[in-house]
Parts: structure tokens; C-alpha cells; sequence
């Protein structure tokens, strides 16, 4: 199956959502924050990232999947956010603001999660 990185301040959330991608039998890594995840992007070398919008800073997600896609690193992203919730904001995908491939509002239903992992490693050939 594929490498998959879950970039989370939350460790019950990076539990949680590693605990059914494993699973499913991908290998999971996990980082609790911006620069603990651009580290493991190096030496994990993921297929595919699960990665939050607010962690130390309230942008650092958004300003990790910029880095990657200025970089030249085209894995997918999957972006997971509760800002909606807190400040009523509405946030999606757009190629320049949010480089991700897939957004989700947290709690997101594991299957729902999982179709798109799924969905995304296919397009991917992994």
C-alpha cells in the first residue's frame, strides 16, 4: 500500500486517523507540526499527506502545502480543517491560496476519508 504522512497538532486526531489508514495497510507516519512534517517529508518520502490547517500558527498548513507545491512536490494533500466551525469562515481548495487536492471539515466520517485516500493514491498509480 502507500506511505501516508498526517501532519496534526492534535495527537487523538493523528492516532484516530493512522489507526484506519493502518488498517487499511498503508504505512503511516505522523508529525505534530509545520516543521516536524517538513522534516518527515524528507525521510519518510510520502505518497500521499493528511494535513491540518491550524496547528502552532493558524496558517501553518496552508503555508506548508505552498512550500511543498513551490518546491516542485506534487503528492497529494488532503487538508483538514475545523476553522469553519471556529471563526464561520468558509475555506476550500484553490491552486494558488490552498494548493490541495482534497479539503475536508473535521470531523470528517473515516469511510469518507478513506474513499478519498483511495481516489487520490489510484490517480497517483500507487
Amino acid at each position: 500500500m502507500a506511505r501516508i504522512l498526517v501532519v496534526d497538532d492534535d495527537p487523538d486526531i493523528t492516532y484516530a486517523i493512522s489507526l484506519f489508514l493502518r488498517k487499511e495497510g498503508h504505512e503511516v507516519r505522523t508529525a505534530g507540526g509545520r516543521a516536524e512534517g517538513m522534516k518527515a517529508i524528507e525521510t519518510f518520502q510520502p505518497e500521499l499527506m493528511i494535513l491540518d490547517v491550524m496547528m502552532e500558527q493558524p496558517d501553518d498548513g496552508i503555508a506548508m502545502a505552498q512550500e511543498l507545491r513551490r518546491s516542485g512536490r506534487r503528492l497529494p494533500i488532503v487538508m483538514l480543517t475545523s476553522v469553519g466551525k471556529v471563526t464561520g469562515m468558509s475555506f476550500g481548495r484553490d491552486d494558488d491560496l490552498v494548493p490541495v487536492d482534497a479539503f475536508f471539515e473535521k470531523p470528517v466520517a473515516p469511510a469518507e476519508l478513506l474513499r478519498k485516500v483511495s481516489d487520490l493514491l489510484q490517480k497517483q498509480g500507487v
